[in-house]
């Protein structure tokens, strides 16, 4: 699809702007990434990787809560999201997880890591899995997209056409987001908060088509196979699931539990498709437990 920048998109990401924000910034191969490495100096850490559309601003609730209980954060913003670039590129998933190492390997991250991806960070967190596997000690997944059934209409394949993606996103675009964020969080308050985070964003130039390109090259349905052949890596894995998720629905569980085979998995009442967002206190308490008792595993 070709670059184009959408009405509404008034700001634009260079060293200027960038200078007024917080967070830290490194120049990759594919362009600029905005992260915050934080915590405790000796935690082992937590390299976090969001969805579809969430900055790095996502994290703030969950942050504190696994500082608090000994874990160092990465948190970055993949290409297209808050404040990282808007690269010209095919934005699938081998973009995303050349991203996640050339950051982990420029910040010398060379203990394994907890890798822990949401919803579209699930699937791009899984494909990092085969390609780094020593590189990760335990693998969390969040409410993660791929288990839907193939569709004629998916999006993937409805905006296969150049030109049908291009007129779709700049005439329904920002429509088509909000919609789409509506249906994440289960609390009306925290629902508004995360639309009013990422639109802001989506203030830069070139978010739309970001989007856009993703859903046009990253499948978010049929990906069995990449449940099936993580699961036989046999990394350390932990599988949330919020029990009222409209978007990844609870009934995707047991075809995610049977095909990854995690060593613990739990559904988290009163909570959307956002668990990270909606319930850091409790997320953090099963990520924190499940680092401990694999570490313990491992000692032995």
């Amino acid at each position: 699809m070709k670059y184009f920048v959408a009405p509404g998109e008034d700001r634009r990401l260079d060293d200027r702007s960038r200078g007024e924000l917080r967070g830290t910034f490194v120049e990759l191969s594919d362009g600029i990434t905005h992260y915050e490495l934080t915590g405790p100096e000796d935690g082992e850490v937590a390299v976090l990787v969001g969805g579809l559309t969430i900055p790095l601003f996502y994290w703030d609730g969950l942050v504190p809560e696994l500082h608090a209980r000994g874990l160092r954060t990465l948190a970055c913003s993949l290409y297209g999201r808050g404040y990282s670039d808007r690269v010209r590129a095919t934005y699938d998933e081998t973009l995303f997880v050349r991203q996640l190492a050339e950051l982990t390997d420029r910040l010398g991250l060379t203990r394994p890591v907890h890798l822990v991806g949401t919803s579209m960070g699930a699937l791009i967190a899984m494909t990092y899995a085969a390609r780094y596997r020593s590189a990760l000690a335990t693998l969390t997944l969040a409410g993660p997209a791929g288990l839907a059934p193939r569709r004629a209409v998916s999006p993937d394949r409805l905006l296969r056409s150049d030109v049908l993606a291009g007129f779709v996103a700049r005439r329904r675009g920002l429509h088509l987001l909000t919609g789409h964020l509506g249906h994440n969080v289960r609390d009306p308050e925290k629902a508004e908060t995360l639309t009013a985070m990422v639109l802001d964003a989506y203030r830069f130039e070139g978010s739309l088509y970001a989007f856009f390109d993703t859903l046009q090259h990253l499948p978010f349905s049929g990906r069995e196979d990449l449940y099936r052949s993580t699961g036989a890596l046999r990394i350390p894995t932990l599988l949330l699931w919020g029990a009222d998720d409209h978007v990844t629905p609870i009934d995707q569980l047991g075809t995610a539990r049977a095909l990854l085979m995690p060593q613990r998995d739990h559904v988290i009442d009163d909570c959307g498709h956002m668990a990270p967002f909606e319930r850091p206190h409790e997320v953090a308490d099963r990520i924190a437990s499940f680092v401990a008792s694999s570490k313990e595993r491992l000692d032995s």
